[in-house]
């Protein structure tokens, strides 16, 4: 029996465009070309470690592995040692187009040619060859691999470009999410990979920058952001480009931040839900409906004390670590993390609401509390806000919270050390705190 396959891109017109680089476009025949090219050009080996930083470059590689039968290693933070420990586990080469230093493994430097350009239809992959190995961020413990094969990943992307009407139409798509990670890998080298979208090579992190890369974009233009930098940009007070939608991920929003990106980009926002083990499987358009709603296919059933989810893209069912309110039609609330929940002197609360009643204050850049122990009953926060002291930010959290959840200690810090998606990795949090005990 001849095995299943799928496309490795979705080639429709071959000269329409799947990536915008310094403002010219690339035609998918020349991506198809250019990973053709690469693919013989790669390293003997089974796993590779993906750097590149260009997005278009990624997706090159990425196919180019693919169509080597290799592997692809992400890892959930770009740091030396971190790609360094992830490399010598698998015994992987390293592919980059910039310099890296701090890695001691095989290094191969990605150089684009231009291979055969004929017509024909996409290469097609087996859908159950292995694609990627991502890693969970880190935020509630010790990052965590997860195997996903190219039927895997193709299915979950057909089931969000449907949700999204990214199916049929053509978009371009400007990320500020790393394609390391799996909301950005799904949301900008997937869905241009699978859909008629074309996606901006470039990763712009400043505000201005930004709206000039968007700028560069024809319409219909398609933000894909996170709470972090959604955030910073609605503060910006610029005028942005017509755009036809914002995706955002990684974190609930709440409703006054989902209000200012729709009054700055006059467009809807639309969220996505999901995790590493599962990658996206609901979206709500935050304004109109606090539900989330499923992907098509997919389900909810309860086990015990969890929920789990199925869908036509899971291998096996994935338990939710969230708390969740399930409604019929495949809707439901989120309630929060299960480990987000604190209770102190029979008070309850959740990180989640804390963090939300922190970042309203004014003057308050950035923050989050922790609980460093659960054991002991006690919280603590790091704060952003170069204006305001100690005191006074310990005096406004007191006018929002009961004293229970006053954070002992507060600590205040120039930036807090988010990853490339915004996420918070706890053991750098459990350092930050207890430098500060250390020296206090």
């Amino acid at each position: 029996m001849p095995p299943i396959t799928r496309p490795l891109l979705h080639l429709g017109d071959p000269d329409s465009s799947i990536a915008w680089r310094d403002g010219v476009a690339v035609s998918r025949r020349r991506f198809l070309a250019q990973a053709r090219a690469l693919a013989e050009n790669l390293p003997d080996g089974r796993h590779v470690v993906n750097l590149c930083f260009d997005r278009y470059h990624f997706m090159v590689a990425f196919a180019a592995a693919l169509l080597r039968g290799q592997i692809t290693l992400l890892p959930p933070s770009r740091a030396p040692q971190v790609i360094q420990e992830t490399a010598d586990d698998y015994d992987a080469y390293c592919l980059c187009d910039a310099p890296l230093d701090g890695v001691r493994r095989p290094m191969h430097r990605l150089q684009l040619k231009n291979g055969a350009t004929n017509g024909g239809a996409a290469p097609q992959i087996d859908v159950a060859q292995p694609a990627i190995v991502i890693f969970t961020s880190g935020s509630t413990g010790k990052p965590s691999p997860n195997l996903k094969t190219w039927g895997q990943l193709s299915l979950g992307t057909e089931l969000a470009l449907r949700r999204f009407g990214l199916d049929a139409a053509t978009h371009h798509l400007l990320a500020t999410v790393p394609p390391q990670h799996m909301y950005g890998m799904e949301s900008s080298v997937l869905y241009a990979l699978l859909g008629p979208s074309a996606v901006h090579a470039g990763q712009p992190f400043y505000p201005e920058d930004l709206r000039r890369a968007l700028a560069q974009l024809p319409a219909p233009r398609v933000l894909v952001t996170t709470p972090v930098h959604l955030r910073a940009l609605t503060r910006a007070g610029l005028a942005w480009p017509e755009t036809a939608f914002v995706l955002c991920a990684t974190a609930p929003l709440d409703t006054e931040l989902a209000a200012a990106s729709e009054a700055a980009f006059g467009a809807p926002l639309h969220e996505i839900y999901g995790f590493t083990e599962a990658g996206a499987v609901a979206s709500r358009e935050t304004l109109r409906d606090a539900n989330w709603r499923l992907y098509d296919g997919m389900a909810l059933e309860r086990r015990d004390d969890d929920w789990l989810i199925t869908g036509p893209q899971l291998a096996a069912a994935q338990t939710i670590t969230d708390r969740l309110e399930v409604s019929p039609g495949g809707r439901f609330h989120l309630i929060g993390r299960k480990a987000d929940l604190v209770n102190i002197a029979g008070k309850r609360t959740t990180l989640g609401e804390l963090n939300r009643r922190l970042l309203a204050i004014p003057g308050v850049v950035d923050g989050c509390f922790v609980q460093p122990d659960p054991e002991r009953e006690r919280l603590a926060a790091l704060v952003v806000a170069p204006t305001l002291d100690e005191a006074e930010l310990l005096r406004q959290l007191a006018l929002c919270m009961d004293p229970v959840f006053l954070p002992r200690p507060l600590v205040k810090l120039a930036t807090l050390p988010r990853t490339d998606t915004g996420k918070l990795p706890r053991q750098l949090l459990l350092n930050l705190i207890g430098n500060a005990r250390l020296s206090a």
